[in-house]
């Protein structure tokens, strides 16, 4: 009776996913930023159909792709004209089958034929996809370029000190040096920026609203305000906040990488020529995030003993008894992080309102340590993680069988043998023994 049971809850899950299926890259607690589109941006068309969607609504329109298409395009945050991209894609695949171009994905393969699903994968491994990716970068750059360019010499600038409501005509430099000098505002060198106006905007806004530009607490009044931005030395943008970003040309070199990757490239060229020194290097924190809470741990020991502690959950455990490989513990995981996500129980397959519901029912009915069938989650589709920066992934080892094997093969002792005299080895010797010994066995 237990297969058509396990089969009921894998069609139960299979539906569900259907409503609840994840369809764009989530990403585990971390602080808050982001760069959001803006407003009035043209629209974008779906690659095979007459749907079309605002640039701020791209989402919506990869998740109808998926749903309704099958299409899966890779790394869709590092296309730089995602418009153009997609007007490109469904010119070509009016042309020609989209076999073509894309990777077949096939889930549930181990299911029935009528089961069975494919997608199709859009990647920049196909070479002509990489070249448009590449074209649309530079072009991207292009402009931005001659914006900043046109920015830098306009003489057409109009502009409010924030903090003093003086008012600049003429080149925008004046501002800049202005708040540099007698505010102590500094923003980075003013030739950098591009976009200006709208930038000069997005931080009038803050400070009216009463936020530090640092720090970006809340205050009481515009007094207190700028009290604290000058006692705390807070007159300057939280560099962290990618929300920024948009507004450097720096983040516009290289597509998908913010300004400080950028400059930690360039660091570790001007290190190239110089010695190595590893005296004062230090490890960063894992910073992995818990299977079924916020609690963040800066190693997977200490996180491993509080899943154990706090939600009797005993991941070494369960790979152990199980004998789970590595890559079977790595979908297994991400299964786990999926169902937890969608607030589902993974053992019974029941749906709740919301985590610490499903959390508090699976501690209590000790559906927490009960897996159900390899079949629901040993899956070619679990190889993707649920969290883009999930920190387990990355610390996972071979199972302790596999790690004892290996632990035996190292742990053979070998011998030295004398071999000053030749022939005597050659009749001592241990091979030589076990050969004749061997011989003699097989003589009838």
């Amino acid at each position: 009776m237990a297969a058509p049971h396990s089969q009921c809850l894998e069609e139960a899950r299979r539906k569900s996913d259907c409503i609840d299926c994840i369809l764009e890259p989530i990403s585990l607690p971390e602080s808050p930023g982001g760069i959001s589109a803006a407003e009035g941006s043209p629209s974008v068309p779906c690659i095979f159909c007459e749907e079309y969607s605002p640039l701020s609504e791209q989402n919506r329109l990869l998740k109808h792709m998926i749903i309704e298409h099958k299409l899966v395009i890779a790394d869709v945050k590092l296309v730089a004209d995602f418009r153009r991209y997609a007007l490109y894609w469904k010119k070509r695949f009016t042309e020609q089958p989209i076999t073509d171009f894309c990777c077949v994905i096939r889930t549930n393969s181990e299911a029935p034929l009528e089961e069975q699903e494919n997608y199709f994968l859009l990647c920049d491994a196909l070479p002509e996809d990489r070249t448009l990716r590449e074209k649309l970068q530079q072009q991207r750059l292009k402009e931005i370029l001659e914006q900043q360019q046109q920015e830098r010499y306009s003489t057409d600038f109009n502009g409010t000190c924030m903090f003093c409501d003086k008012v600049f005509t003429g080149n925008r430099s004046v501002l800049f040096n202005h708040m540099a000098k007698d505010h102590a505002f500094n923003i980075g060198l003013p030739d950098n920026i591009v976009s200006c106006k709208e930038f000069l905007d997005l931080l009038q806004h803050k400070v009216d609203s009463l936020q530090c530009l640092y720090c970006e607490k809340i205050f009481r009044d515009k007094n207190t305000l700028k009290d604290h931005m000058r006692k705390k030395q807070h007159r300057r943008i939280n560099a962290k906040n990618r929300e920024y970003d948009r507004f450097y040309v720096i983040n516009y070199l290289e597509f998908g990488k913010s300004w400080e990757e950028v400059q930690s490239e360039d660091d570790r060229e001007l290190l190239d020529n110089q010695e190595d020194v590893w005296s004062d290097w230090e490890e960063q924190p894992v910073c992995a995030v818990c299977l079924f809470c916020e609690k963040q741990a800066d190693t997977t020991e200490k996180l491993y003993a509080h899943m154990e502690e706090v939600h009797e959950f005993a991941w070494l455990k369960i790979k152990s008894e199980n004998g789970l490989s590595f890559y079977q513990q790595v979908k297994l995981l991400n299964f786990i992080r999926r169902e937890v996500h969608q607030c589902r129980c993974y053992s019974c397959q029941q749906k709740h309102q919301s985590k610490k519901e499903l959390v508090n029912h699976m501690e209590e009915t000790k559906h927490i340590m009960l897996l159900p069938a390899k079949s629901m989650w040993d899956q070619p589709q679990y190889y993707f993680p649920t969290y883009e920066n999930d920190i387990l992934l990355c610390t996972l080892m071979d199972s302790d069988d596999e790690l004892a094997a290996g632990k035996q093969m190292e742990d053979v002792p070998i011998f030295s043998e004398d071999v000053s005299d030749i022939e005597a080895l050659k009749q001592s010797s241990v091979l030589n023994q076990l050969l004749l010994k061997e011989i003699n066995n097989e003589e009838p």
